[in-house]
């Protein structure tokens, strides 16, 4: 079914009982399809959602538009982004993060083919476009892809409130903290670790080797720029298995002193390590406070959003043998050339103007060091990058810059690209999947064998990227070689699509032609084709319809209809291809956010009498459609004379949603756009499932009406099931030939294929678990590209909401 591009001008009586306000508010979410703005009149709390135009839905997008939508779902407007071309993203400021997924190897067909063993993808993901495919690597694509230099231009300016470095001394642009921080002042969040910079630092992390004894806090997968900070700093004894935890000290956001503890090594003490730690014989003599007893004492003192602050904070947390998920470590934040530190002593010094560590003490004292670190962290974050450098650039860094000298040079240009463009503001991307020849730092790949690793690795990370790019390559593996063998398999596909909108229909009327046999049938549906079966004694024909919907509607109503006193048998064919065709649409309803209906001309209203169920379910969509039927000259239909008139139903968007508003808002609704014929069916989306319930429940009531309603069958992102099957099968003849293919069994090839599948849809459930929820989901099946053409692939989105 086709979407039209505008309304009809509706001339029929509008009803007198109309929900007015209910009218209104089905209008709030109406997108106009010549790219103008989707209007949101929602309330802000609701969570980020996304939908295609109407008039893209059956538009194949590209990389590019794919493109589009990445772009604004990680920039959006306040990024200088527009909305893109073919969909809307409402509430994009509720993103959190970009999860893709790329299954290579796997087409459009594919997922029709395995429909049934693809119950997470067919069920979570309601918004579905086709996929142009391409000869390019999508995943470097993604990364390197470049936006308008006037859009970079924007961003940076609206980031830093002018060019990134724009106008900053050349001596500064490559300072180890400008480039890693910028130079504008961030939230905490900006200095938090991520967790690829703490495996490498050496910070304990949960899932890697040599840290399973160790114990976890309780922590949230996300901290915020309020999350409080905790400084803690450790003293340690050498004992016979290295350094050991003697003593322990965290203090909170304001540095009071909330945990000061003593703690007795499980080992024999070496060295007390006195000079440094402060720690004697003495003072733990008398102690039996254990490692145990200090970790169960952290874990109830930290809130589950806790940021930890520390110098180092690697080697406290190590001796402690805790791991915590958020920390900053301002031996990082206060960054030397080639990796060097500062001691926490010159810091406090230089920064604090605090005196620490001095000689006259006996050693460290862990509270002071505590305090010292978090008040870095806490200098830094509220000064912010650049000013910390500048006002501290000689006592520090150890040279200044000479304001007289000449230093014209421009600021460099800034990278368009987009994986650029996000870690320039502070927000990490990743790339999990096979080696491959990518555009992006080496630092932000991991390259793993299996779907499995690849998953596995995901999952964890207790603090994940903003963009993050997984790529499947199993079946992709499975397949290479046998794509020729793999086009009969589309082909045979694309058969049993059509032949699931067949029906065989009779016997008519002696002498019946084509053109009326094609008037009775379209009541329920657009016809594809008509082919008459004439025999000595009696006429069929085998109609196929346009729509499955029209193909479902023709099997509930005009089966057993009497036309001319003679009654009319309606059935699908029967044979390989439809022996699961029952399970199929049962899946198809349950998963439909639609209805279809069609409305019929007055006279045939009053000959047809509708079955409560289809296919053994009380009738439940969300969407509905509307059709009307031509009569036959001079046929008569369960004893009704159907005369010509020339009445003819005209429909239009305001109409639909005057007949269905009572039984629950209509959020939209999608017309056919045919030029030269009349507005016959349509698609009808409820904004609640109760809608779509009441409507189907009342398929009686709205039959005296006139309209005949059913679950919308067609997924909306296709014209129609044999609109795909004929893009690729051909002629007629081909089709012809291809049909013959559908009487074979599965083979080995086809079985394996279908536990690869199931176990695809296992792997994409579980990485759509672990995501926080506010994420965009993508889910590229990219198609497939060989000398005999292309296969389209197919574009799965969806935000995960909390559940």
């Amino acid at each position: 079914m086709e979407p039209s591009s505008s309304s009809e001008t509706c001339n029929s009586q509008k009803r007198k009982n109309i929900d007015l306000t209910a009218h209104e508010k089905a209008k709030r979410l109406k997108t106009v399809q010549d790219g103008e703005e989707l209007l949101e009149c929602e309330s802000s709390s609701r969570p980020p959602r996304i939908s295609v135009l109407p008039g893209h839905l059956q538009q194949p997008i590209t990389v590019n538009e794919l493109m589009e939508l990445l772009h604004y779902a990680a920039l959006g407007r306040t990024g200088g982004i527009k909305q893109p071309s073919w969909c809307r993203l409402l509430h994009q400021r509720r993103i959190k993060a970009i999860n893709v997924v790329i299954v290579e190897g796997l087409t459009q067909s594919h997922f029709y083919k395995h429909y049934l063993s693809l119950k997470h993808l067919r069920k979570n993901y309601s918004t579905r476009v086709t996929f142009t495919p391409s000869s390019t690597n999508l995943v470097s694509a993604i990364f390197s892809n470049k936006l308008p230099e006037s859009d970079v231009l924007t961003l940076n300016q609206r980031h830093n409130g002018s060019s990134l470095n724009s106008g900053l001394h050349r001596a500064l642009r490559n300072h180890p903290v400008i480039t890693k921080f910028g130079t504008q002042r961030k939230g905490l969040t900006a200095y938090t670790l991520p967790q690829e910079e703490m495996i490498r630092r050496h910070f304990p992390v949960k899932g890697m080797p040599g840290y399973e004894e160790f114990v976890c806090t309780e922590s949230v997968d996300c901290v915020t720029n309020n999350s409080p900070l905790y400084g803690l700093d450790c003293e340690m004894c050498l004992t016979e298995q290295g350094n050991e935890l003697a003593r322990v000290s965290l203090v909170d956001s304001a540095g009071n002193c909330v945990l000061d503890e003593l703690v007795k090594p499980q080992r024999q003490i070496l060295n007390y390590l006195t000079k440094f730690s402060g720690i004697t014989a003495a003072m733990l003599r008398p102690i039996k406070t254990t490692l145990r007893d200090v970790q169960a004492k952290l874990r109830t003192l930290l809130p589950s959003d806790a940021v930890l602050v520390g110098h180092s904070l690697n080697n406290d947390l190590m001796a402690l043998k805790l791991i915590h998920q958020h920390v900053i470590d301002t031996s990082l934040m206060y960054r030397r050339e080639f990796g060097q530190k500062f001691k926490l002593k010159v810091l406090a010094e230089t920064v604090l103007k605090r005196h620490i560590q001095t000689e006259e003490k006996k050693g460290h004292n862990p509270i002071e060091d505590a305090v010292a670190a978090l008040e870095l962290a806490q200098y830094f974050i509220r000064t912010g990058p650049l000013q910390v450098v500048e006002l501290h650039l000689e006592e520090l860094w150890g040279y200044t810059i000479d304001e007289d000298s000449p230093d014209c040079a421009p600021a460099p240009t800034p990278s368009l690209r987009f994986a650029d463009i996000l870690q320039t503001l502070g927000r990490s991307v990743t790339y999990l999947g096979k080696r491959s020849d990518i555009t992006l730092a080496l630092s932000n790949q991991q390259w793993h064998n299996s779907d499995k690793e690849v998953l596995a690795s995901f999952r964890r990370k207790t603090k994940c990227a903003f963009l993050s790019v997984l790529q499947f390559s199993s079946i992709l593996d499975h397949l290479k070689g046998c794509f020729p063998a793999q086009e009969h398999q589309h082909q045979k596909l694309f058969a049993s699509l059509q032949e699931m909108c067949v029906v065989y229909a009779g016997p008519f009327p002696a002498g019946i032609s084509e053109r009326e046999v094609r008037q009775l049938l379209r009541c329920c549906g657009p016809v594809r084709k008509i082919r008459m079966l004439n025999t000595a004694f009696r006429v069929h024909a085998e109609v196929e319809f346009e729509l499955l919907e029209g193909a479902v509607l023709a099997l509930k109503t005009l089966n057993g209809l009497h036309m001319q006193g003679q009654p009319i048998k309606v059935q699908r064919p029967v044979n390989e291809s439809t022996l699961d065709l029952d399970l199929t649409l049962d899946v198809l309803m349950e998963d439909s956010n639609h209805i279809y209906a069609v409305k019929l001309k007055p006279r045939m209203a009053e000959c047809i009498t509708v079955s409560e169920k289809v296919n053994g379910h009380t009738l439940e969509a969300e969407c509905s459609g509307v059709a009307t039927v031509d009569t036959l000259p001079s046929a008569e239909v369960n004893g009704q004379s159907l005369q010509p008139t020339n009445t003819k139903s005209k429909l239009c968007e305001e109409i639909i949603s005057e007949t269905f508003n009572p039984f629950g808002t209509v959020e939209r609704v999608l017309l056919p756009a045919k030029p030269g014929t009349f507005l016959r069916h349509a698609n009808i989306e409820f904004e609640t499932s109760e809608g779509r319930h009441a409507a189907l429940s009342a398929s009686d009531e709205l039959l005296k009406r006139g309209y005949l309603v059913c679950p919308s069958l067609t997924p909306p992102h296709l014209s129609s099931w044999v609109a795909m099957a004929t893009a690729c099968v051909g002629t007629d003849n081909e089709a012809d030939g291809v049909k013959d293919m559908t009487h074979m069994h599965n083979s080995p090839q086809d079985q394996e294929m279908d536990l690869m599948m199931a176990r695809l849809d296992r792997h994409l459930k579980k990485l759509f678990r672990s995501l926080s929820d506010g994420t965009l989901s993508v889910v590229v099946l990219p198609g497939h590209i060989s000398r005999h053409g292309s296969l389209p692939g197919l574009c799965l989105m969806e935000v995960k909401q909390a559940s």
